[in-house]
């Protein structure tokens, strides 16, 4: 046999293996089952499972139900997973069983060997350290994943959070810069009354900081934790203290509060704390794509469009076309924000298979909860310095369309009666001439007054 392979038994029989790898036969069988795609287990949930398993080990040992010396091993090799940062031990795809037991042997395994090594032992002899009797000792993998999920969530959610909070101070700081450019609101694609730039962008200021608001409020609702359920929620072959203790060691560790769940039937056949998340994210999806639209249609032209703001001019837009800008950044929101709400639809669909006691589909849960913080986060951060932070105003084009615009004859309608106002409205546009000529010639209002009533500076309420 190859010096590069090494053979393993499992209740299966036996299996073939790389000789370098840690993971053991369980995890080769389910490399060789479900090799259909290109995806792999997110770096959190390693994170969040090694967590899981060391605070595990340590409650036991706590108990009086693993030795001591297995369960410092254990938390050892469970710590340099997560200081290595490394997912190379890990290669079952994410569509694969539905529990995710696959994921859960597969920690199991490779925390065995790697502890196995720390004391003198061999790899693929699950002695002293056993996968099933020691690392999973008082689990199973359907309380598990569960919670490795929540807990992945939990920790990354910082990150998106602060994201956001970046993209909300970039759009904060230009509503402030734009404060004094006038330009035309529009309704319905029409124009309406003027107003200032800053106020368009404080607009999108506050729902981004609205979405993250939203987002952080998850925080507390991804802190109850179903470990401790075993199969189906009965805590079957666990030590009553089991839960209590590896679940305040994991709080103790990362500063937050994680707390066993109430009721661990609920926790383990449904995932309703992730469809919440991936709803609040869809939300903000559906903002992103609003404001990054809003900004493709105020830069548009630059000459022939509305071009009211200039974004940074980051690459050539045409391969035929010499000279032209795309608002890239924007169009690369749009597709992340369509993106997005296809993983919060996924993970809608996810959380109803879970028939009686077990959902079935938390590998894909995982996956798109965990891939979908990661990029709003990204996102967030490349569209606020990419983009919002170098926009400029034109405000030369932003006045001319004040001035030609028929919606100034709104504030005259208050002295002249909606019906004159409209009359007069309808000759500007017939004539193709500006409100406030028409305006002069009607005769109905002193100059200073039509001057007065016609200053877009007063209509915008900033004055």
């Amino acid at each position: 046999m190859s010096k590069d392979i090494r053979t393993e038994f499992d209740s299966m029989g036996e299996m073939r293996l790389p000789s370098d790898c840690l993971w053991g036969a369980q995890t080769q069988r389910a490399v060789g089952n479900f090799a259909v795609s290109p995806l792999r287990i997110h770096p959190y949930m390693v994170k969040a499972l090694c967590l899981i398993k060391k605070h595990a080990a340590r409650a036991n040992a706590s108990l009086g139900l693993l030795d001591e010396s297995l369960s410092q091993a254990i938390a050892r090799s469970a710590d340099a997973i997560i200081e290595e940062k490394s997912t190379d031990q890990f290669p079952i795809d994410v569509f694969q069983t539905g529990s995710g037991t696959s994921w859960n042997m597969n920690i199991n395994e490779v925390l065995s060997n790697k502890a196995n090594l720390l004391l003198g032992g061999e790899v693929g002899s699950r002695k002293p350290v056993h996968p099933n009797d020691h690392v999973n000792m008082g689990q199973s993998s359907n309380d598990v994943i569960p919670t490795a999920i929540s807990l992945a969530n939990r920790l990354l959610l910082e990150d998106a959070v602060a994201g956001m909070k970046a993209l909300e101070e970039s759009f904060s700081k230009k509503s402030i810069e734009f404060s004094e450019v006038i330009k035309l609101g529009r309704t319905h694609l029409q124009d309406a009354v003027p107003m200032t730039l800053g106020q368009e962008f404080s607009a999108f200021a506050v729902q981004v900081g609205q979405g993250r608001k939203n987002l952080e409020h998850q925080k507390t609702l991804l802190c109850d934790l179903p470990l401790g359920g075993t199969a189906i929620g009965t805590g079957l072959n666990a030590h009553p203290g089991f839960a209590p203790a590896a679940i305040k060691g994991i709080a103790d560790e990362t500063g937050i509060p994680f707390r066993p769940m109430d009721n661990k039937f609920q926790g383990i056949s449904f995932r309703s704390s992730q469809v919440d998340l991936m709803g609040v994210i869809n939300s903000i999806a559906c903002d992103f794509m609003k404001i990054a639209n809003d900004l493709r249609l105020l830069t548009s032209g630059p000459r022939s469009g509305l071009g009211e703001i200039i974004l940074p001019t980051l690459q050539p837009g045409s391969s035929i076309m010499p000279g032209k800008v795309n608002p890239v950044i924007p169009e690369m929101v749009i597709q992340v924000a369509a993106f997005l709400q296809g993983k919060a639809l996924s993970v809608s669909i996810a959380n109803q298979h879970g028939p009686l006691q077990l959902n079935m589909m938390m590998p894909l849960i995982s996956h798109e909860t965990l891939t979908s913080l990661n990029l709003l986060a990204e996102t967030s951060r490349v569209f606020a310095a990419n983009c919002i932070d170098g926009i400029q105003a034109d405000e030369e084009n932003c006045l001319q369309a004040i001035e030609g615009s028929l919606a100034m004859v709104t504030p005259v309608a208050l002295t002249i009666g909606y019906d004159k106002a409209a009359e007069l409205a309808y000759k500007a546009y017939k004539e193709k001439r500006p409100v406030r000529e028409v305006l002069y010639e009607s005769g109905l209002l002193k100059k200073e007054d039509i001057d007065r009533l016609l200053d877009p500076a007063t209509m915008t309420g900033e004055h």
